[in-house]
């Protein structure tokens, strides 16, 4: 069946970096458009970014760009998120997610000093 499962949260202090991993099985994943949302407390799921099938093509939503980068391993079926210089507001449950919508379980991370 199929299974997304992300790693790689935690807390970190304002200004640092962290990098998630979401493991692939299950499906195609060479076929699937792969996007990152994320979901801060109260709040409602919110789009981050997008990897095309190949890793061309990407999109950040603008409170990210120039800080996150998405990027996949189809050799491996996992696809990434570094993220570098963040903020407090970038706390959230991170979840990778297929253009149809199936979603992982999610990773918190928790930006605070």
């Amino acid at each position: 069946q199929v299974q997304l499962v992300e790693s790689g949260g935690g807390l970190v202090q304002p200004g640092g970096s962290l990098r998630l991993s979401c493991a692939a099985s299950g499906f195609t994943f060479t076929n699937y458009d792969m996007k990152w949302v994320r979901q801060a407390p109260g709040k409602g799921i919110e789009w981050v970014s997008t990897i095309s099938t190949g890793g061309h093509f990407t999109a950040y939503t603008n409170s990210v760009k120039g800080r996150f980068t998405i990027s996949r391993d189809n050799a491996k079926n996992t696809l990434y998120l570094q993220m570098n210089s963040l903020k407090s507001e970038d706390t959230a449950v991170y979840y990778c997610e297929t253009s149809t919508g199936m979603r992982g379980q999610g990773t918190q991370v928790t930006v605070s000093s």
